[in-house]
């Protein structure tokens, strides 16, 4: 069937994503009941595909759906995954490792918060200082790619210290996962976790982790903190039916299981290699009008850059932000505490020309609005 094409925006948030006019129609089917066979086996086939996103070999891994944002991942392996005298160690150097803290401040689950600061890579002998010192600890929890400044973190080498002191391992691989290519077992990961409208360029409300069944199924052992939000007895529901224990979000599976298809039609390099084309336009447009990092370069995850407000007294964010947005690009905001950022990310069905096409837009909100090219900082 021939569909009318949609308006096209280009979105530089970090999520949700550019998506494509086949991705946003496949939300367009007929009405169906959630429980029908015929919905479940739409399902098994998606829980199979996502593991080959990440390499993860059946059966010892699997991976589990649930229906809200990416921030129910974190909640979910954090308060299922943690045995009853166990602590969680988190690995903070950004505000979505921060999240981490304030889901376990609110179960009251006990941990210890690493903090490193913002624009720096955690500092590996520390981690393995405090494994070392305290034995109660069953969980390392850190995000990949932190969102709110675009660093990447060794996550290989902090799994292998956390196996080496027996800890499980999960990651918030949210703004990773279905971009840069990842392998599951070599980045020594257990758990990961993403949501469709990232890395998938798929539409919000559905979110999976990935992980080992076989830790999964220890867990049903572990104090149970949350009735929604609880991994095996959403794992469980899954194995003996098919479905998801509480109703899915069905439109957007419907998106999600398209939206495999197109990136398995691309392929993994060759999706890797457009979001990294996108990534090095932004940091050419910034470039060339004087704007400055706030993370190294050597240090960024390819995906998303934090860029430094200018000093000049006409920047105006929120004037520059609607400018570009009357015009079909979005930006966003930055997410450092006594930093004032902006940023501009790689995800989605962009690639560079629509990169072009957002710097022209972009640099005449700064000439309209009389900021100094190149941009000053004092």
């Amino acid at each position: 069937m021939e569909h009318q094409p949609v308006k096209r925006n280009i979105l530089l948030n970090p999520g949700p994503s550019t998506t494509t006019d086949t991705v946003k129609y496949a939300q367009v089917v007929p009405d169906i009941c959630p429980r029908e066979k015929e919905f479940a086996d739409l399902m098994r086939g998606l829980r199979s595909d996502l593991l080959k996103l990440v390499h993860a070999p059946e059966p010892e891994y699997t991976s589990v759906l649930f229906c809200g944002s990416g921030t129910i991942n974190i909640d979910v392996c954090l308060n299922s995954l943690l045995p009853e005298e166990g602590k969680i160690l988190i690995i903070n150097n950004g505000a979505y490792s921060q999240r981490a803290v304030e889901i376990c401040d609110y179960y009251g689950l006990p941990y210890m918060n690493l903090e490193f600061p913002v624009d720096t890579l955690p500092d590996l002998a520390r981690v393995e200082e405090v494994l070392k010192s305290d034995e109660k600890i069953a969980l390392v929890h850190t995000t990949h790619n932190e969102t709110g400044t675009g660093i990447l973190n060794p996550i290989r080498e902090i799994g292998a210290l956390a196996h080496r002191y027996g800890a499980v391992f999960t990651v918030d691989t949210t703004s990773t996962l279905a971009m840069r290519p990842i392998s599951i077992e070599e980045e020594n990961i257990d758990f990961m976790m993403a949501s469709a409208q990232k890395g998938l360029m798929s539409m919000t409300g559905l979110s999976f982790i990935i992980g080992k069944r076989s830790i999964i199924e220890v867990s049903k052992r572990y104090p149970k903190r949350s009735y929604y939000c609880n991994l095996y007895l959403q794992y469980e529901y899954f194995e003996k039916t098919g479905q998801m224990h509480f109703t899915p979000p069905v439109q957007t599976i419907y998106a999600t299981v398209q939206a495999l298809k197109e990136y398995f039609a691309e392929g993994e390099q060759a999706k890797w290699e457009r979001h990294t084309r996108a990534f090095e336009a932004i940091h050419r447009g910034l470039d060339e009008l004087g704007f400055q990092d706030i993370i190294k370069r050597e240090w960024q995850a390819g995906l998303v850059v934090a860029v430094r407000y200018p000093s000049d007294k006409n920047w105006d964010f929120d004037r520059v932000h609607d400018y570009c947005y009357e015009r079909g690009f979005t930006i966003y905001p930055g997410k450092i505490d006594r930093t004032d950022t902006f940023r501009l990310c790689a995800l989605g069905a962009i690639d560079e020309e629509d990169i072009h096409d957002f710097f022209k837009v972009f640099q005449e909100a700064l000439e309209y609005y009389q900021v100094a090219i190149p941009v000053q900082y004092s």
